[in-house]
């Protein structure tokens, strides 16, 4: 593993440590760096800001789940990211508490569309009914998903994953 991937692991595991603590509006990047015992130089070599920072933690590992194996069913899809957000629901709700220009919110939308997109043709003969319903069905599923971790916390993900799933056939 080169070493920027490593560095940027270390800034990831220090924010997310750091996120379990406080709120992300009272986390500094001196706290992050105080957390993994970096200095600020190494901080902004690698990121602009702690928003940089979150957004790469998010694209990072949601991808990761993505790619982890062959996601076939959007049923599969639901289940793989559910339980990877449950694994980190302390991260998720300090980050879609983030509001305004540099919402958490936005960014994770933006990056569930092209997975609704994937697997939206199943549904949906053309392209625009495609997009129009992949669209509409991550910003739900991001709402649900904020309110599914923050006040259900018991409520296993593969059933949660299975309340959002909308077969074909239905």
């Amino acid at each position: 593993m080169p070493d920027s991937t490593i560095t940027k692991k270390a800034l990831a595991n220090a924010m997310k440590m750091t996120m379990s603590k406080k709120p992300f509006h009272k986390i500094r990047v001196g706290d992050i760096c105080e957390e993994c015992g970096m200095n600020r130089k190494s901080f902004y070599y690698h990121f602009k800001d702690k928003y940089d920072l979150v957004e790469w933690i998010i694209y990072t590992e949601m991808m990761t789940v993505y790619n982890s194996k062959k996601l076939e069913t959007a049923l599969e899809l639901l289940e793989a990211i559910s339980c990877y957000l449950y694994a980190n629901r302390t991260f998720y709700i300090n980050a879609f508490d983030v509001h305004g220009q540099n919402s958490f919110r936005e960014f994770f939308s933006d990056l569930l569309k092209p997975m609704c997109l994937e697997h939206t043709k199943d549904f949906f003969s053309t392209k625009e009914e495609q997009e129009v319903f992949a669209e509409f069905y991550a910003d739900a599923f991001l709402a649900s998903l904020e309110k599914w971790l923050t006040y259900y916390p018991n409520f296993e993900p593969k059933a949660y994953a299975k309340l959002m799933y909308l077969p074909k056939d239905k």
